[in-house]
């Protein structure tokens, strides 16, 4: 045995009741685990006293934004030392694959504000395959650190095969996407995401985003979108995905799954009466948990839905506020024509009073039917070092110390850091997010944006934040459930069959951890602070952080779907 973990309390990730074991290590994998060993202990080449510690499976971050970061920075300690062992990226329908020299060259100006603008990386891959087998070769060779899976990004493959115009594709467009689509599932990808209030992904009908999702549902992939409302609309914007999954019999997984605003405080449990629904009497769901086989996972049930029910899950950040881009607020018909379009609307008196009317008066697409409070909207991060005075303040205030109209701050922040800007958005409600927590297909996903001077502390502290408020101090869920919520559960999403689980025979993705003392350090004041109480945490065997350090291990690699079928 390469390595015995002796005397932890195991938290398997099916969700049942701790055990005392002894746990072996061979060949990054887990070899052996003894129950109550007594006088009868493992031995090893190395031994690890784990008494007072807790032994889970590493944790999976559902939706990541560190496509850039695992490139740029090889300790990536945001996640490694929260635990997470496994990523998934390609979020929010934009990414960087698949691309041709026109649309990297936007599709970096357009989420500067969520990775900042590569200006360190050598963007020598197009395609997803390509991209993919660049994280593989990490630095030097060596890797990066921690897994990454995969998500084919719509907005992007839209930007690719129409262009930012806004309006249904034609047939040959639709076949060139649908295309793009299958290549990068068969390259890899687990499945297709959207952001369905971005441009240009914004711009695709149900019909054209039914027509991609038959795809990821022929390659056994899974649909992520970002619906198109987050305010009045927030249900009718669920129901629609919902509807479009159920007709192409595609798996889906709900990014991020809040109920925000002042609208829709206290109805969590409308949403979550429509996912029981679903999930009870859809039609055309997948097989869903455990492996490409259809293998189910202990302690999920093999399918998200009931016997002919939709197959759904979701995942959501333990905080109220959420992170986005300034830009992002904008009307969708503002970004027609791709990022110099929007600046040069934003120039033009005329269009710029047309934007702000629809933010100050009508509210816009994601937050339709809630206009804008500036005293909610904080700047996080800016490109321009120049402009780095805004951080840390609402658009109001900075408005205020200049004596002029929040929207005129605003707009000078989107022309002259070039739609650069990150902010936290102060809208969410904790009964919301308590509620959806709790709910049988809910996973734990970070949304973390790790760019800007004042970044979300959900991207240092999401994982650690469960266990240490949510379940210790509030005791919203009992720690062994909330484990599978945060291992086992996205393992099956992702159909990982030898994941998510501390049984024999699986990887050895592992985290130990103080149920005592675990707890996010990342404030809103202090967001790049690490957690505390999570000494160890191991991929495929080998230990990332040791003694509550980052090594210099990096076992990361990117985790593959094999097409089904």
């Amino acid at each position: 045995m390469d390595l015995v973990i002796r005397g932890a309390a195991v938290i398997d990730g099916t969700g049942t009741p701790a055990y005392r074991a002894d746990v072996a290590l061979a060949d990054g994998r887990i070899a052996e685990i003894r129950r109550d060993p007594g006088p009868h202990r493992l031995s090893g080449r190395r031994v690890l006293d784990a008494d007072g510690l807790a032994l889970s499976p590493g944790f999976i971050d559902m939706h990541a934004h560190s496509d850039l970061a695992l490139l740029t920075d090889p300790a990536h300690e945001a996640k490694a030392a929260q635990g997470v062992t496994l990523e998934v990226i390609g979020q929010d329908g934009l990414s960087y694959a698949p691309v041709d020299d026109r649309t990297l060259a936007q599709i970096r100006t357009q989420i500067t504000g969520w990775n900042g603008d590569g200006s360190g990386v050598d963007f020598d891959w197009r395609t997803v395959g390509e991209y993919l087998d660049r994280l593989d070769h990490g630095f030097g060779g060596e890797g990066i650190a921690v897994n990454a899976a995969y998500l084919v990004p719509q907005g992007t493959v839209r930007m690719l095969a129409v262009g930012w115009e806004d309006g249904p594709a034609t047939a040959a467009e639709l076949g060139r996407m649908r295309r793009l689509v299958a290549d990068g599932l068969a390259e890899g990808a687990v499945g297709m995401s959207s952001g369905l209030t971005y441009t240009p992904g914004a711009y695709a009908d149900d019909a054209e985003l039914t027509e991609l999702c038959r795809v990821v549902a022929r390659y056994g992939g899974y649909y992520c979108p970002h619906h198109r409302s987050y305010g009045v609309g927030a249900l009718r914007a669920y129901e629609e995905v919902i509807a479009l999954c159920r007709t192409a019999g595609c798996a889906l997984h709900l990014a991020h799954a809040v109920m925000n605003f002042g609208v829709n405080e206290g109805r969590a449990p409308e949403l979550l009466a429509l996912l029981d629904a679903a999930l009870a009497n859809g039609a055309g769901g997948t097989e869903g948990a455990g492996g490409a086989d259809g293998a189910g996972s202990a302690g999920s049930a093999g399918s998200a839905g009931g016997a002919g029910g939709a197959d759904i899950t979701l995942d959501t950040y333990p905080y109220t506020p959420g992170c986005t881009t300034l830009v992002a607020l904008l009307p969708g018909w503002a970004g027609e024509g791709g990022p110099e379009a929007v600046l040069a609307r934003l120039r033009d008196d005329a269009t710029a009073g047309r934007i702000r009317h629809a933010l100050e008066v009508e509210g816009s697409d994601g937050c339709h039917g809630v206009p804008v409070d500036w005293d909610t909207v904080e700047i996080s991060g800016v490109s321009d070092p120049v402009l780095a005075p805004y951080v840390g303040r609402t658009v109001a205030r900075c408005a205020r110390e200049r004596a002029e109209e929040p929207w005129v701050t605003a707009r000078r922040l989107l022309v002259e850091d070039r739609l650069g800007p990150t902010i936290l958005h102060h809208v969410g409600n904790e009964e919301n997010v308590r509620a959806i927590m709790r709910h049988r297909v809910h996973t734990g996903g970070s949304d973390g944006i790790l760019h800007g001077a004042k970044p979300h502390p959900r991207a240092f502290g999401t994982f650690p934040h469960y266990l240490g408020r949510y379940v210790r101090e509030l005791e919203v869920l009992p720690l062994e459930e909330c484990v599978a919520h945060l291992t086992s559960r996205p393992a099956a999403r992702l159909r990982l069959p030898d994941r998510g689980l501390v049984r024999e025979g699986h990887v050895a993705d592992l985290v130990l951890f103080d149920p005592a003392t675990v707890a996010a350090g990342a404030t809103f004041e202090a967001p790049r602070r690490l957690p505390t109480g999570i000494p160890y945490v191991l991929i495929a065997g080998r230990f990332v952080m040791e003694d509550g350090r980052r090594t210099d291990v990096l076992a990361g690699r990117t985790i593959r779907r094999t097409p089904a079928g």
